[in-house]
């Protein structure tokens, strides 16, 4: 199973899995998501933070016989770990490692702790004017670039404390690193060996990274790995970071699941996706770090053609429509 069907890198994903041989279920809370039409079986399920998500996710696999998930999105991770006492694979790293990364403070405070590279981070409660701007303003729990801000004086901070729509405790005060950003792939499974880190120097980004290309970076690698001594990821995860005026690594965020940038990695020689699949299903083989450098990722709309009654009954459950949004009944009844 495949989650979020909608989001940037899932289709690809999908694609690629098949091509691999493997069955795919895709499930996302939206009858449009393109992952549905491209999975052999899809799904609509409640969001993640939904109380009915859990149960239904569990009843699809149980029906479906899913063997593994690659959940894709924030709000699935906590719930989707409970999977791993049904004997499916989940293909996370370990969940004290999942739920530190999703609170953007806690984490920040736990790598400094480590003596790993951060940004000077303060809670917007606790913000005192001794960070100068310009500063990055952002929800301590938050995915894709949503309600984050960058301001330029300490009148604009101010007045977006003062009116914006998070309490201040829910809100960090972060540093503004202005050098090159990285989105780092850092390949790794329950024996806790790192088995890759693959770095990719961010071109353009649009609330997700739209072009980056593959660059190696000694220091970014290091600090990757060290992320997982201290941490203990156990399972893959996704750096984010800048480097400083030093050149040296400062990691913002850290996505405890596989990037949108995932399709990237496999191009460039480490199929993250299929090799921890393969590991967690079937004892397959370590992957190896060894990958193409400068190699771009150009990322694009593709079109795809299906018959009107594919469209509207590819796989989509009636049986997911108890618990799903107001548009959902009405795809579903169509298939009927």
């Amino acid at each position: 199973m495949v989650t979020t069907a909608g989001s940037a890198q899932t289709s690809g994903t999908i694609l690629h899995l098949r091509r691999q041989g493997f069955r795919v279920v895709a499930t996302d809370i939206d009858p449009a998501a393109p992952g549905l039409y491209l999975a052999d079986r899809g799904y609509l399920v409640p969001s993640g933070n939904n109380d009915a998500y859990l149960p239904q996710i569990r009843r699809i696999c149980q029906d479906e016989g899913a063997i593994a998930i690659v959940p894709l999105v924030d709000e699935e991770l906590v719930p989707v770990a409970e999977l791993a006492f049904d004997d499916i694979a989940v293909l996370l790293p370990r969940p004290d490692f999942v739920t530190t990364c999703l609170d953007k403070y806690v984490l920040m405070r736990r790598l400094a702790a480590a003596g790993i590279g951060v940004p000077a981070t303060r809670l917007a409660s606790e913000w005192d004017g001794a960070l100068e701007p310009p500063l990055v303003v952002k929800p301590r729990a938050g995915r894709g670039s949503r309600g984050v801000t960058v301001c330029a004086s300490r009148d604009e901070l101010l007045g977006l404390l003062a009116d914006g729509p998070y309490a201040p405790n829910d809100l960090i005060v972060q540093e503004r690193i202005g050098g090159p950003e990285y989105t780092v792939s850092v390949v790794v499974w329950r024996d806790g060996e790192v088995q890759a880190v693959v770095s990719k120097e961010v071109i353009l980004k649009r609330g997700v990274t739209k072009y980056a290309v593959t660059r190696r970076n000694e220091r970014v690698a290091a600090v990757c790995r060290a992320v997982q001594h201290e941490l203990r990821a156990d399972g893959p995860f996704n750096v984010q970071l800048a480097l400083d005026g030093d050149g040296e690594p400062r990691i913002f965020e850290i996505n405890p699941r596989f990037s949108s940038t995932a399709p990237l990695t496999i191009a460039s020689g480490v199929d993250e996706v299929t090799g921890l699949l393969r590991q967690a299903t079937f004892g397959g083989p370590r992957l190896a770090d060894d990958w193409e450098e400068g190699l771009v990722m150009v990322r694009r709309w593709s079109d795809e053609f299906l018959q009107e009654a594919e469209f509207t009954g590819h796989g989509i459950s009636p049986a997911a429509t108890d618990a799903v949004a107001a548009p959902a009944p009405q795809i579903a009844q169509v298939a009927r």
